[in-house]
């Protein structure tokens, strides 16, 4: 069995007489895993049944049965148990991978500035495929939301809400998936479900704000939407900097 040196993992357990530093196991998980990144494997796919893995590969059915569990722990295959059951590759969920980067990042302890500078990038570059690819439902969806949350100017715990659903509808608008995906996984990280500095003058700028980048989303200019959302996220970035060194020396 050969595995892509993307997959190679020197801090796997070892198996007694294992060599590479990768368990048979491990081997058949980075296989799975490297068919599927060259489309040989299809959402849907039937791998077939434990015993037919371990024959496969010509390992004991333990092994193919760890190598099973890992993968469906991964997300990458969902197992049907008993008469009939076997293991196929799972149809696509970025969801769960926005939650689980979301989780890693925190565990590693990733510096909150890191993240709003990689937001931004994200953001300004879905602002300008917004002003290229936004359908004039997902327009109207954005000034709906701008609609909501000027009217929420004096409920900060749900004008912070809003305002996120707004960011996350100009990456929706993109109609780029990995950047819609991206952007939840560092929203559950970088954006706070109380903002306790916001005021009603504040709440306000920022409505006008997200008003001209609607405009800007409309009139089809990429390069200024890009820009303007670029501006707007760095000012956030600053104050969310501002805000987490305040919060530790007070």
């Amino acid at each position: 069995m050969t595995v892509h040196p993307l997959f190679a993992d020197e801090g796997e357990r070892r198996l007694p007489g294992a060599r590479g530093g990768a368990t048979m196991a491990s081997r058949i998980v980075a296989e799975v895993r490297e068919a599927l990144f060259e489309r040989r494997h299809r959402p849907g796919d039937f791998l077939g049944t434990e015993k037919d893995i371990a024959a496969r590969h010509g390992v004991s059915r333990m092994v193919a049965r760890d190598a099973l569990r890992t993968l469906e722990a991964m997300g990458v295959v969902e197992i049907a148990r008993g008469a009939g059951g076997g293991a196929r590759i799972t149809r696509g969920n970025p969801q769960l991978f926005a939650e689980a980067l979301a989780v890693q990042l925190e565990l590693a302890e990733i510096d909150r500035e890191e993240i709003l500078t990689a937001q931004g990038a994200i953001e300004g570059l879905a602002a300008e495929l917004a002003a290229r690819h936004a359908t004039q439902d997902g327009i109207r969806r954005l000034k709906g939301l701008v609609d909501e949350a000027e009217s929420l100017l004096d409920d900060f715990d749900a004008f912070t809400r809003s305002s996120l659903r707004f960011h996350l509808g100009i990456a929706e608008a993109s109609r780029n998936r990995v950047l819609h995906t991206q952007l939840i996984s560092l929203q559950h990280v970088s954006w706070p479900s109380r903002n306790r500095t916001l005021n009603h003058a504040l709440a306000k700028k920022i409505v006008e704000a997200h008003r001209r980048l609607v405009a800007l989303i409309e009139a089809r200019d990429a390069g200024a939407a890009r820009l303007f959302m670029e501006a707007h996220v760095g000012m956030i970035r600053e104050r969310r900097v501002a805000e987490s060194k305040t919060s530790l020396c007070c």
